[in-house]
């Protein structure tokens, strides 16, 4: 009895943990999930508002998360086209495609009218997935200020330790989980001009179980 109480409290507190990982200093200094891992239990909102739980989500059927910087991201924008476009392939293969950014509900009804996207968009204005995950860092005063002046990104702004004010992003990533939220392929890359190619998409895709 008093090892399950152990287990039971040690499984809480990894929960915990999984969910509370801090926002990394810089892009490089990100510590994401890797396989193995299990899909973090944090709810996000859809376009319509509605809430929607990452680890139920999963249960339904393989799928395949893909992290994103935002709308006003040229290279999301390209990547977004390119996951629609073997979107079929992978519900052929019993995958459905989930895309996660910090645009609020609006932003993402604006970028699926743009790239008309047919896959799921979900909202993580408050940087919940993306930290769970591992994927959230701060931007520098000279990015978080250029991407406010010149691209109108008006993402609610975090407290660095030191207590300055900087614009919060995930770093790039694909994660593709099992219906047990078992994380059996995840690629992420600080240089965020750099994506995982197509194929390389598909090939991780067609061997999930």
């Amino acid at each position: 009895m008093i090892n399950k109480l152990v287990l039971a409290a040690t499984l809480a507190v990894a929960s915990l943990t999984a969910i509370a990982k801090p926002i990394a200093l810089d892009e490089n200094s990100i510590s994401p999930l890797l396989n193995g891992h299990e899909i973090p239990d944090v709810t996000l909102t859809t376009v319509e508002g509605k809430a929607i739980n990452l680890k139920e989500l999963v249960s339904q059927k393989n799928t395949m998360f893909f992290f994103y910087r935002g709308g006003w991201c040229p290279f999301c924008n390209v990547q977004m086209g390119q996951l629609q476009a073997i979107e079929p392939k992978l519900i052929e293969m019993g995958i459905q495609l989930v895309g996660i950014s910090p645009d609020s509900p609006e932003k993402l009804q604006a970028s699926m009218t743009k790239n008309k996207l047919n896959y799921l968009l979900l909202s993580d204005e408050k940087m919940s997935a993306a930290q769970a995950f591992g994927l959230a860092f701060y931007t520098s005063d000279k990015v978080t200020n250029l991407y406010q002046a010149k691209l109108g990104v008006s993402n609610t702004l975090h407290k660095t330790p030191a207590g300055e004010a900087r614009l919060v992003l995930p770093v790039p990533a694909i994660y593709l989980s099992d219906k047990t939220g078992l994380i059996q392929f995840m690629y992420a890359n600080p240089n965020y001009k750099v994506r995982a190619a197509p194929e390389l998409i598909l090939m991780a895709a067609s061997l999930v179980e």
